[in-house]
């Protein structure tokens, strides 16, 4: 390691990684071009510190752009480190962490610094799918830069300082900062589904330790195992006091109660995250209808409803467990689709989307239904009709077509109230009975909320030798 203590892009390494651990690669590495006086410019590491480090053990792959050298811009050879960082990482398989803090394309190397950019992209694009692809942004990430981002598979937002945007506020036409900041963290971590938390620099290290701990170093892993210490029959007395915040259910069932969300702020209708089973790491996607506080208070509520959003919130997450080896649960809680105007414009493609993630993973999956699941919506969410390995469902779970009530007065469309009464306690003891489900095959197990986590430590004990042949095709189109 250099010993530029006062730098604050090596700062940010050091606060990452296991204290010693850093290696620097490429510390003596200027700029080439010396157009507009550029060679009467310092470059130190060319404005990107890069090396490798540990993370409780873990081997890493670091770039940290440093904002003290020409505003941290990208040209020629800072771009090549970045892109030999890459290199390395999936040489060794190991993930790859960026530190953003950078004023864009540098305008003294112009088209040099484009086809830098350039390789950036091309490096991350053959790493999808190979190596965890983590960043977080600290400064400045404007214009083509923001593509880096969208690229990884995990991304941290600084809540105060950070600003990240395609198009600056002020240049959007009716639009100004004061109006609308879309270049803050909370528009982005809100709205874009780029950024899966915004917070304090120590918050987002905290976060991405944790996440690496959680995650294959690479994709011939086979997922991620260690040794689990909580009890596997634990039971879970109260996970049904609060079913409809999957939050909580996810971690009253993970060992040591311990749940890991990603892109948090985002669609709050669909929650995915990382749970870990008998030390295995499971991909969790899950409905969400009410969201309760630390002390068991609620403070939202959700429609238990599929919208776009959740979606494509939902099926970029079930891509990034099936390319990693990491099995896949789901806590079904649906009754439709969202029904506005906006929703309606995407909403299409985004179940497409969805169905087709949950469809095309080869992973293990169980699905469990923990509320209602009413209609194609339920089918969309890992049903066994779309390749569940295993369903379960709690014991007042209704499913089925539609609510009970709704299909009597659409089949009795003339009846008085005393027959449409009569007729949906029918229609619901016939059609919308979990039991009438399990006796056609499509639930596989009926338990009871407490011997949940048991269950699920079985299932995917069960499914770990899971292989699956599929038809030979270049790669699906959705």
């Amino acid at each position: 390691m250099s010993n530029r203590s006062n730098n604050l892009a090596e700062q940010r390494i050091c606060r990452l990684l296991d204290e010693n651990s850093f290696m620097e690669i490429g510390s003596l590495v200027t700029a080439r071009n010396t157009d507009f006086n550029l060679a009467d410019e310092a470059t130190p590491s060319d404005g990107v510190i890069t090396g490798h480090g540990l993370i409780d053990g873990n081997l890493v792959f670091v770039y940290s752009q440093d904002s003290s050298v020409l505003n941290g811009t990208i040209g020629e050879m800072h771009a090549k480190k970045i892109a030999a960082v890459y290199d390395r990482a999936m040489k060794m398989g190991a993930p790859v962490i960026g530190l953003l803090d950078c004023a864009g394309v540098r305008l003294q190397e112009s088209v040099d610094a484009l086809n830098a950019l350039g390789m950036i992209y091309e490096k991350q694009v053959m790493a999808s799918g190979v190596i965890p692809q983590i960043c977080a942004v600290f400064g400045n990430c404007g214009g083509g830069l923001t593509v880096v981002p969208g690229l990884c598979d995990f991304a941290y937002m600084e809540a105060d300082k950070a600003k990240m945007f395609v198009n600056a506020p002020n240049a959007i036409e009716g639009n100004y900062v004061g109006k609308c900041d879309t270049s803050s963290a909370d528009f982005q971590s809100t709205e874009t589904g780029v950024i899966d938390m915004a917070g304090s620099e120590e918050e987002i290290f905290a976060q991405i330790r944790e996440l690496v701990c959680m995650l294959p170093a690479d994709n011939t892993e086979n997922g991620y195992m260690e040794d689990c210490e909580d009890d596997l029959n634990r039971a879970c007395e109260n996970v049904d006091t609060m079913k409809g915040d999957p939050r909580f259910v996810l971690s009253e069932i993970s060992d040591n109660h311990n749940f890991l969300e990603t892109k948090k702020d985002y669609a709050k209708s669909m929650v995915t995250g990382f749970i870990q089973l008998n030390g295995l790491t499971i991909g969790a996607v899950a409905n969400c209808t009410e969201e309760y506080d630390e002390e068991g208070k609620k403070v939202a509520e959700h429609d238990a409803a599929l919208c776009a959003k959740g979606c494509e919130k939902a099926s970029e997450f079930i891509q990034f467990c099936d390319a990693f080896d990491i099995p896949v649960l789901s806590l079904t809680n649906v009754a439709g689709f969202t029904a506005t105007k906006c929703s309606e414009r995407r909403l299409a493609k985004a179940l497409a989307k969805l169905t087709y993630a949950f469809a095309n993973a080869t992973v293990p999956k169980v699905s469990l239904l923990t509320g209602n699941a009413y209609g194609s919506a339920a089918v969309m969410m890992n049903s066994k009709a779309i390749g569940a390995d295993l369903v379960y469902a709690w014991p007042d779970v209704k499913t089925g077509m539609m609510d009970a009530r709704l299909a009597a007065e659409i089949m009795y469309t003339d009846a008085d109230a005393d027959k449409l009464a009569e007729k949906a306690k029918e229609y619901e003891a016939l059609q919308s009975n979990v039991v009438t489900a399990a006796k056609r095959g499509y639930v596989d197990l009926i338990i009871e909320p407490a011997d949940t986590r048991k269950y699920l430590v079985a299932a995917f004990e069960m499914l770990f030798t899971k292989r699956m042949d599929t038809p030979y095709k270049k790669h699906g189109t959705k």
